[in-house]
């Protein structure tokens, strides 16, 4: 079997600084109790991993006793959350990712400026009700062209579109066009909304896939980002399978002699990655050939609330960053595997 392994794949700078804030807060606090305000990042592993360390997970913060601990997740949270838990005491970290939050600051603007927003995004996902909570007068959800005849239009020159930053570059182009084609003068943000990550990942498999039998998605199913790939994979031509890890794939189903691509969302930690890696070698031998496409190099700051919380404990929080490099393949995780590099830049 031919292994094309995706670089970039896995953990953003975002979900990295997310997990970071949550694992740093279970060492600096080891008596109390850490509450986190619905799944910190979309993975089912990541979050089951937390659990088993005492983390406590809650999708309402009346849950969370007066007083405690809380972080809020990477997807963003609206106002009123933040009201709820100043009203019971909480000494809130904030996990957001700073993408989300740009969201956040130009819906704010524009709202200000009298514009009515156009959110394109699936409207029950985390990061699109937290957006809409900043100003939920002058927003409205759009999933796709069908939305359109639908819209209440005050004005159509005052009128700006803003996007989830994990939705599909594709799909969201086609909303673009349409609304667009609808009201000629909408205004665009000064730059996508779709973040790096989303779009480097993305443009991977758009490149790779039609190289590869079949594509195979490390990722959860509430993850959009990695739903999003196994649908451009199929936009490609190709087979996707959304797996959380090796357990679910049924390997009856390859011969052996396939090319496989392997890649991972967002929020997929990379040993996941190599336990399927290691599986298949395993049953059918072969090989893998790393493929960078895109190389990524993000770093992001603490959070401000997290680095107050150090301080108060006496540990200096200076120059600590969040740094992601792309993932290596290495023999700890992958076991001696005959590994090929066809770089490729993007």
């Amino acid at each position: 079997m031919r292994i094309l392994l995706a670089n970039p794949r896995g953990f953003c700078a975002g979900v990295h600084m997310a997990i970071d804030v949550v694992d740093q807060l279970i060492d600096l606090c080891p008596d109390e109790p850490v509450y986190v305000y619905h799944e910190i990042v979309h993975n089912k592993h990541v979050v089951d991993r937390f659990r088993s360390r005492g983390v406590t997970f809650v999708e309402d913060v009346a849950e969370v006793p007066e007083g405690s601990l809380v972080v809020f997740s990477a997807h963003g949270i609206s106002p009123r959350v933040r009201e709820e838990a100043a009203e019971r005491n909480l000494r809130s970290v904030d996990a957001t990712c700073p993408l989300v939050t740009k969201v956040h600051m130009e819906a704010i603007r524009y709202a200000r400026q009298g514009y009515q927003i156009l959110l394109i995004g699936h409207a029950n996902h985390q990061e699109v009700v937290g957006t809409r909570g900043e100003a939920p007068d002058s927003i409205q959800v759009v999933e796709s062209p069908d939305d359109i005849p639908g819209l209440r239009i005050d004005d159509p020159e005052r009128l700006v579109y803003l996007t989830q930053t994990t939705l599909s570059t594709d799909d969201a182009q086609v909303i673009i066009d349409a609304l667009t084609h609808a009201f000629p003068n909408i205004k665009r943000p000064p730059h996508s909304d779709i973040c790096y990550a989303t779009t480097n990942r993305q443009h991977a498999v758009r490149q790779i896939a039609p190289e590869s039998d079949v594509v195979l998605v490390i990722g959860s199913k509430n993850s959009s980002n990695s739903v999003r790939l196994t649908e451009i994979s199929r936009n490609a031509g190709v087979d996707a399978i959304l797996i959380d890890d090796v357990t679910e794939l049924d390997l009856d189903r390859f011969m052996g002699d396939e090319t496989v691509l392997v890649t991972a969302g967002a929020s997929a930690p990379e040993d996941l990655v190599a336990e399927l890696c290691r599986t298949l070698l395993e049953r059918f031998g072969g090989e893998i050939v790393l493929r960078d496409v895109r190389l990524e190099d993000t770093e992001f700051d603490l959070p401000v609330s997290l680095k107050r919380l150090m301080r108060e404990r006496d540990i200096d929080p200076k120059d600590r960053r969040i740094r992601i490099k792309p993932p290596e393949i290495t023999e700890t995780l992958y076991g001696a595997v005959p590994l090929t590099v066809s770089a490729q830049a993007g």
